[in-house]
């Protein structure tokens, strides 16, 4: 099945779908240009699965929830999703998983998708090129499009802070020295850099990415 119709089957919303559509692209364009072999084909679809069970944390009142003229209809959704999943966004996501018969990507989604996932021990000193790929790639891109680790990191601070959460300078600078390691880790062992990655360099692939098959 196509990953345009299970979008669709699952009614993820417009904007998740990009988002979801733009991390692949990115890790996609990572992977083709990876010095060494990689099952780009499991990066791919962890990637496009990584946030299917998102819109049950969506705030409907914040700039990223704003779907009208089909506000209700997305509410409504939400509703059916927790009914359906629960409350907990990761455990709804690895249930679709199971659901699509997915088991393999489940054990990649549950790494980079953890309560911390720049502990050293659990990404940076390890060889699992799959996760690190995965978890850098997403940390790329921005509710509304490819950006920099750092720009991702203060919009990601903004944006907690407008929902109360307060992010300390100790954790924020130990975040921010794990990214920038991951990512001179990967882009050691590829034929571009960092700044190549761009809305512009990913946007083929995003296109092509709509048409992409899971088996």
């Amino acid at each position: 099945m196509e990953i345009s119709n299970i979008y669709t089957k699952y009614k993820i919303m417009p904007n998740l779908q990009e988002h979801m559509l733009r991390v692949a692209a990115v890790a996609s364009l990572i992977c083709d240009n990876f010095n060494e072999s990689l099952p780009k084909e499991e990066i791919i679809t962890a990637c496009l699965f990584h946030d299917m069970g998102n819109i049950i944390k969506f705030k409907w009142d914040s700039p990223l929830g704003l779907l009208e003229p089909k506000l209700e209809y997305w509410k409504k959704v939400q509703s059916e999703y927790i009914e359906r999943y629960g409350e907990n966004v990761h455990e709804a996501t690895l249930s679709i998983l199971r659901e699509l018969g997915l088991k393999p990507i489940i054990s990649v989604i549950e790494s980079f998708d953890s309560n911390n996932p720049y502990d050293s021990d659990n990404i940076l000193k390890n060889n699992n090129w799959v996760v690190k790929i995965c978890l850098y790639s997403d940390e790329r891109v921005a509710p509304f499009g490819v950006t920099s680790i750092e720009e991702r990191l203060i919009e990601n601070r903004k944006r907690l802070e407008n929902r109360g959460i307060l992010m300390s300078e100790e954790k924020y600078i130990f975040i921010k020295n794990s990214l920038l390691e991951l990512e001179q880790q990967i882009f050691s062992k590829c034929k571009i850099n960092p700044s190549y990655i761009t809305d512009e360099t990913v946007a083929p692939t995003i296109s092509e990415l709509k048409n992409f098959v899971i088996k």
